[in-house]
């Protein structure tokens, strides 16, 4: 494993904000500069993964709460019905 992929999701951005300011003040050297370019571009890409399999989570976390609630609503609802008709049942 590389030294970006041990680092939490906000290590990486404020990596990030670090290479911003070292290109943004124009000291550094061509090569240098590409470099810290380079490292800013795969730390980017790399917090995007980290991202999209965060939403991927929680939609399937949410998919799941709403598949229980409406589970369990859809059977409340159906013993709610059939009271109902029992109560107005006129076949007494």
């Amino acid at each position: 494993m590389g030294k970006n992929e041990d680092r939490t999701f906000e290590q990486k951005v404020e990596k990030i904000d670090e290479i911003v300011t070292l290109l943004e003040k124009g000291d550094a050297q061509l090569d240098k500069s590409l470099q810290l370019f380079e490292e800013g571009v795969k730390l980017i890409e790399e917090c995007g993964v980290m991202l999209s399999n965060a939403e991927q989570k929680v939609v399937s976390l949410q998919k799941t709460a709403t598949g229980e609630c409406q589970h369990s609503s859809s059977g409340s609802q159906s013993e709610t019905m059939e009271q109902k008709e029992f109560l107005f049942d006129d076949d007494e």
